[in-house]
């Protein structure tokens, strides 16, 4: 039986959520269907741009992500921190960015005067935006039903375009982390869609990949922040460098024509994160096959599911063969 959303996210364990939206019945929605031969290759251009669009607004950050074309895979941050920052008139400016809102917060964003009644009404209007604006099924739900409109526009047809529920994983620590970003990042390559990372339309790798090579990170995504130290600015716990290094040696390991050329090579990452690179491999290739649910070390899972007043912990056996 499905676990309830708020079941699956808690923010005192980890700001790192894998998700994962498929099209009704795993068609070719989104790409090229080798069976009718009609090709919706355009379509993976509207997933990308309106996810970071999305970005833009909510106070959820893109680590990772692989526009397919019959799903997508997302890794987001969950910026509780700054969707607790922001004032009154900010929630509701940035809200008006996504939907219409109401006549009260017309008003409000108007400099007209609410009366006393009218600010309480207001204010927990105020609440609820604030709460949407770092929530992962409000992201999920605006991209997803944005996307579903334009094509059943395009098809001239109605009905639905993504399966009703998308695929959830808390990412509960650093070996997660990085295991997940690979998996997402080489998924185009795992399905023999591209040959190498920079060739690989519509990932967050590719962004990263150009943007590297002027030596910037995009502004679009969650920055790399370095090794983890005792006091960490916001971003991801890696080194820009050894993360795309580690993906496009993880890539050429698991080419059929390049295998065995990494079994020499020193891998910064993987031996800070302690993952073995028999681990690493089966973790980056069938990431979504070996873990169902919150994915972390034993230590990390425990606090996860006390915090969630969970009594089960989901892949706790291959947590902790491969993790640790």
């Amino acid at each position: 039986m499905a676990i309830a959303r708020k079941r699956q996210v808690s923010l005192v364990d980890t700001k790192y959520y894998h998700c994962i939206s498929r099209c009704v019945r795993r068609a070719f929605l989104c790409g090229e269907d080798h069976f009718t031969g009609q090709s919706n290759e355009h379509r993976r251009g509207w997933v990308e741009d309106k996810l970071l669009e999305l970005a833009k607004v909510f106070c959820i950050d893109i680590c990772a992500y692989a526009v397919m074309s019959n799903h997508t895979h997302l890794v987001l941050y969950v910026d509780d921190k700054k969707v607790n920052r922001l004032n009154d008139k900010a929630i509701v400016i940035r809200w008006h960015k996504l939907c219409k809102g109401t006549v009260l917060t017309q008003k409000y964003v108007q400099g007209e005067k609410l009366s006393k009644v009218e600010l309480i009404f207001f204010n927990q209007t105020v609440k609820q935006y604030r709460e949407r604006l770092a929530s992962i099924s409000w992201f999920m739900r605006l991209l997803n039903e944005d996307i579903a409109r334009r094509a059943n526009k395009e098809d001239n047809c109605t009905g639905r375009f993504w399966e009703g529920r998308f695929m959830s994983q808390a990412l509960l620590d650093e070996a997660a982390l990085a295991a997940c970003m690979a998996y997402v990042d080489l998924n185009p390559i795992r399905a023999k869609k591209a040959d190498t990372p920079e060739e690989s339309d519509h990932t967050s790798v590719q962004k990263r990949l150009t943007c590297a090579a002027e030596g910037k990170q995009p502004k679009q995504l969650l920055r790399f922040a370095g090794m983890s130290r005792q006091v960490m600015p916001k971003g991801l716990p890696f080194e820009v460098k050894s993360y795309l290094e580690l993906v496009e040696l993880t890539g050429r390991c698991i080419r059929e024509d390049k295998r065995g050329y990494i079994d020499s090579i020193h891998l910064p990452l993987l031996e800070r994160v302690n993952i073995s690179l028999e681990n690493w491999l089966k973790l980056t290739t069938q990431f979504t096959r070996v873990f169902h649910g919150a994915v972390g070390r034993p230590a990390s899972q425990a606090s996860y599911c006390e915090n969630l007043k969970r009594k089960r912990r989901a892949n706790i056996g291959n947590c902790e063969k491969l993790l640790t």
